[in-house]
Order: structure tokens, then sequence, then C-alpha cells
């Protein structure tokens, strides 16, 4: 990278972080049940819902029981649960269309990170209603509130009921970008370990791996305050103390409770302090080949620390010493690259394999370009790189 785009990047990354004091985040309030999510809703004068999930989850029912909570007190709820993962503008059109049509007054996302992004993204278009999904991608181009939204995550992954981002792909070019704002933060949060209990093993081990990568991105960068970095740690401790337990006894309360806490932790943490390289180089893939966004994190996590080298080694060492593998006397480099070692090995044990074989190595330089244009300059990584750089870290994930 030339100096003055490297300056220009810095420079960006900088003001970002001597602002963050200034700027209007908040964290979502925390609610104990169906219950508190009614009276929660009567006490803001709402009266219709828009329920945002997708097929799968409303099949298994783990929407009924809010569904006649709801009903039952008296509430109107209308229901879209057409969400796909990765979700498209054409789902955010289809919600908004049911919004409009049933006169909703706020919305209600029960799901991963995909319903909650979807109903983000209605949420946008309801407040911007003469704007299209493509005019606020990027930072701050929402710009007034949305409607009332809960959010309750049914994957300990995303993290998505805490963070200002909703990542939409477009139906026609498939290409994925992120909508930032404060509006986009849910107001409140239901973590309920009850509906993870029969999630497939795939979900919970790649899910989980996301809510690491974003404790991981967001520590080793460099627009860090001492609460994303202390959020940041609990989030991998409880994230290795516990993905695995989850894994290999979904019946496990405990862990399932204490992933999902991981989750708003990791989410808290990134929202302010951003992500990096791995999510630019997943989002591409996940809009050009569909891949899930956890898994293809999963993968290409341990490739990029890799590639950052000793420029990481000593932040990866603190993460070492916290989380109890190794102590202070342990060389930084050898804590280091165990910790890199330590996430290969999770992945390993949890079926996650090195390598993501729908990458086409002739659409790797356009996604190069789609990965730098999403990282530079917003993501305050620790080692700027160009497109041509991003091209080998393509390849390494494509042949494991």
């Amino acid at each position: 990278m030339n100096i003055f785009k490297r300056i220009y990047c810095r420079t960006f990354q900088l003001t970002f972080k001597l602002a963050l004091p200034l700027l209007p985040y908040h964290e979502p309030k925390l609610l104990s049940g169906y219950q508190d999510i009614v009276t929660t809703l009567q006490g803001n004068n709402k009266k219709s819902i828009l329920l945002v999930t997708d097929k799968v989850i409303r099949g298994l029912g783990l929407t009924k029981t809010l569904e006649n909570t709801v009903l039952n007190a008296g509430l109107n709820l209308s229901i879209y649960d057409g969400t796909v993962a990765n979700p498209t503008t054409a789902n955010v059109a289809e919600a908004l269309d049911i919004y409009y049509k049933n006169n909703c007054d706020c919305l209600i996302a029960f799901g991963g990170g995909s319903a909650i992004d979807c109903a983000k993204a209605t949420g946008a278009r309801v407040a911007r209603p003469k704007k299209s999904l493509g005019q606020m991608k990027g930072i701050l181009k929402v710009r007034r509130s949305i409607p009332l939204l809960i959010a309750i995550p049914t994957t300990a992954g995303t993290g998505s009921e805490t963070t200002l981002a909703a990542v939409i792909t477009d139906s026609e070019t498939r290409h994925k970008y992120a909508i930032n704002d404060f509006p986009l933060i849910p107001r409140y949060a239901l973590l309920d370990a009850k509906i993870t209990e029969n999630l497939p093993r795939h979900i919970t081990s790649t899910t989980g791996m996301d809510a690491l990568t974003h404790a991981i991105e967001a520590y080793i960068g460099r627009s860090t305050t001492k609460s994303t970095r202390q959020n940041a740690l609990t989030a991998i401790k409880l994230i290795f103390d516990n993905l695995e337990v989850a894994y290999n006894d979904g019946k496990n309360m405990t862990a399932r409770q204490n992933m999902l806490e991981a989750s708003y932790l990791a989410g808290l943490a990134f929202t302010k302090s951003y992500v990096g390289y791995v999510h630019a180089i997943a989002h591409s893939l996940g809009g050009k080949y569909n891949v899930p966004h956890g898994l293809a994190n999963a993968v290409i996590l341990p490739h990029v620390l890799k590639r950052y080298g000793s420029k990481i080694y000593k932040k990866l060492w603190r993460i070492g010493v916290y989380v109890g593998m190794f102590d202070k006397t342990t060389p930084i480099e050898i804590g280091a690259k165990s910790i890199i070692q330590k996430i290969e090995d999770m992945n390993s044990r949890m079926g996650i394999g090195t390598a993501i074989d729908a990458i086409q190595e002739s659409d790797i330089k356009e996604l190069a370009k789609i990965a730098e244009k999403e990282a530079n300059p917003l993501y305050p990584v620790p080692v700027l790189y160009v497109a041509q750089q991003l091209e080998q870290i393509y390849l390494e994930v494509k042949n494991g």
C-alpha cells in the first residue's frame, strides 16, 4: 500500500477512535422472558408487531410460545418467515410489504444473524422510505430512528442483537454489503438458551466460531477501548471453555447460556472496535457463493492470523494469559502461535475444514477488490493490505 493511502486509512481510523466517547452507542436492554416482551411492547404503546424469522425456525415450532404470548395479550401479530441465509434485498422488500399492509408499528427478530439483519434493514427502510438499501450502505446513512426492535437470537454467534450493522446481499448482483448506523442497534434483546437447545451441531460450531472471530478481531485491532478489550477477552474465555461442550452436548444449558453471553459480549466489542480482513473476505464469499458466514469466518480466521504474524503476537499472548492457557513466563511468540493452533484444533475437532472449496480461482481478483473496498479505510486492522495481498489469502483459503 502506498504511503498516501496508508496515511488516509490510519487517519480515518484514528478519527473514529477519538470520536468513540461522543458517538450515540447504546446497549440493548436485556429482557427476561416472553411475558417481559409483552410488557415492554405495551409500555411503549405498541399494538401491531411484525415478527421476522425463517421457515426452518418457525417449522420447528420455536416461535410458537412467543406467538401465543403476544396474541393472548391482545396484540396484533404479522409474520415474515421468508428470510434466507445471507438475507437479500428481496427478503427486506417482502418483509416491508407485510409491515405496511398490516399497519405494524414495531419489529421482533427471531433467529440467527440473518433474521436480525433482515429486521434491521426493514426498519431502515421504514425510517428512510425514499432511500434504497444500496443508498444506505456504508456508515451513518440511516440517521433516523427505526421502529422499536426486539432481537431474540437463536444462535450464539453473530452478536447481531448488540450491533449497529445489518449485512445484506443484493438479490441481482449478489454483492454483499453492510449498513452501519446507531439506530440499527436493537432496543431490547432476549437471550434464552432453551431456544438454542436443538441446534444442529454444525450450526453450534460455526456460529460459535463466528463469535470467536468477532472477539479476536475486535481485540487485535487498533481501535480498542478498555471496555471493548475486556468484553472481547471475557467472550474469548467463555468460548474456549464452553463451545465444544455445547457442540458435544447440546442439552448442556449452562454451556449454551454461556455461549449466548459470549456472543453478546463479542458483539458489544466489535460494534465499537470493528472487525478486520477475516470479515471482509467472509462477506465476499457469502455474497458470491452463499457460503454461511460463520463457516467462512471459522476457516479464514487462522489463515489471517498467521498472515499478520509478529504484528499481533503480543495481543494473542495476552489472550492466552487471560484465558489461562499459559502464564507470563511463556515466550510471546510461542504463546501467540499456541492460540492460533488452539483455533485450528477446535475447528478440526468440530469437523470444520481448513479450506473453502467453493472459491473459484478465476473469481479471486474480483473478490479481493471487494474485500479491500469493504475493509479500507473502515476496519482498523493490525496490518494494512491491498487487493493483491488479499488475493494470496484467498488462494490459501481455497487450497487449505
